[in-house]
């Protein structure tokens, strides 16, 4: 898959206020979706159709465990999506730097 495809795909899924929530959550640790679906005023086909998006996405990932899912984060996915948005900022800076314009010193 395109880099920058799996990029969108990453951050499409982390512009949803729900999803976000329900990344924090991962971030301590394993969940099954029960308590996931705890945690909102939502049913279970819309909590399905956020971790459908979220392990779509690379960002979390899932497993069967009986009747219910168990998901925990990928900090991998994470991390790289962090270092993209870090790269991003630095590669201003020092295009702003070089170039001297008003535009670059934001």
């Amino acid at each position: 898959m395109d880099d920058y495809l799996m990029k969108a795909r990453r951050f499409k899924a982390l512009s949803d206020v729900t999803r976000m929530q329900i990344v924090e959550l991962l971030a301590g640790g394993e969940l099954c979706a029960c308590k996931i679906l705890a945690h909102f005023n939502i049913t279970q086909p819309t909590l399905s159709y956020h971790m459908k998006m979220l392990m779509c996405s690379g960002l979390v990932r899932g497993r069967r465990e009986g009747a219910w899912m168990q998901y925990s984060l990928n900090k991998e996915a994470m991390l790289e999506a962090a270092a993209y948005i870090k790269k991003i900022c630095s590669t201003r800076e020092k295009a702003g730097a070089a170039c001297g314009c008003a535009e670059g010193r934001a």
